[in-house]
């Protein structure tokens, strides 16, 4: 049984960082791609970030590019989520997830095509 644990939320100021990181076990995490997703009071889950199996392709929301990184490290069965210069509009549940398909990327911003989540970390950022 795949199990994803995140970790790294706290309560920050505008303008600071935070890395989460993403612990996963139970499964070939190298063969699967990944994604951190995020879901706000009263809003629907959104996608932020997404990297292929190999690490080769990444891809972000507008909301979040050129501040957030998304990263791997397979050897440790890790994904990290670096946010950096951060919004009171990034508060949320930060969830990661794992790509339902072997050795396939597309459409990573579905969160339907994810088959294990993680329990989620919170993020609050105050102004």
């Amino acid at each position: 049984q795949v199990q994803l644990v995140e970790s790294g939320g706290g309560l920050v100021q505008a303008g600071e960082s935070l890395r989460l990181s993403c612990a996963a076990s139970g499964g070939t995490f190298s063969n699967y791609a990944m994604g951190w997703f995020r879901q706000a009071p009263g809003k629907e889950r959104e996608f932020v970030a997404a990297m292929s199996w190999s690490g080769g392709a990444t891809n972000y929301a507008d909301s979040v590019k050129d501040r957030f990184t998304i990263s791997r490290d397979n050897a440790k069965d890790t994904v990290y989520l670096q946010m950096n210069s951060l919004k009171p509009e990034d508060t949320a549940v930060y969830y990661c997830a794992r790509y339902g398909r072997y050795r396939y990327y597309s459409d990573y911003d579905n969160w339907k095509k994810y088959d294990y989540w993680g329990q989620g970390t919170q993020v609050t950022v105050s102004s």
